[in-house]
């Protein structure tokens, strides 16, 4: 029986690179994890981002979060395949903890996103929720503030 486990890991790649570049780094890596016995469960395009601080004379990075279950002897093998990578600039991968994952699945309810298994594309039909509200319900125009006694001071006064 060989052990499986639930892992992410978020990945920062050059934001320089041009978007089919970035998709096929992903692509790359998904495949990698995949080829190594594991199951990709949960991909998240984070996007182009300001760095906190430099790295590698890189002030923008693009980032990438992958939720995947797979036996810990692959953890190794993938870590060395993240360094050996040029467009990555950093990487994590952490143990996923079933609480966290139920969490996350019961905040995305409430915020009413659709959780399931495989989300790829959660942040963007968040967004396009927003959007679809902001179109039905246009801006309130801010009323105007009338003091109250401004219809007293339009009025002429009789003595």
């Amino acid at each position: 029986m060989s052990l499986r486990r639930m892992y992410e890991t978020t990945i920062i790649v050059n934001a320089a690179l041009e978007d089919s570049d970035i998709d096929a780094v992903l692509n790359k890596v998904a495949g990698y994890i995949e080829n190594h016995g594991g199951k990709i469960l949960e991909i998240n395009k984070w996007g182009r981002r300001r760095l906190a601080y430099p790295i590698n004379k890189k002030y923008n990075g693009y980032y990438i979060h992958l939720v995947f279950d797979t036996a810990p002897s692959t953890i190794p093998v993938l870590e060395r395949f993240l360094v050996l990578e040029d467009t990555v600039l950093r990487h994590l991968t952490l143990i996923l903890p079933k609480k966290l994952k139920e969490y996350r699945e019961k905040r995305a309810i409430e915020e009413g996103v659709a959780y399931s298994a495989i989300n790829p594309d959660a942040q963007k039909i968040k967004k396009e929720k927003e959007d679809a509200e902001k179109q039905a319900n246009p801006e309130n125009k801010p009323k105007e503030i009338v003091p109250e006694n401004a219809e007293q001071n339009d009025k002429p006064k009789e003595a």
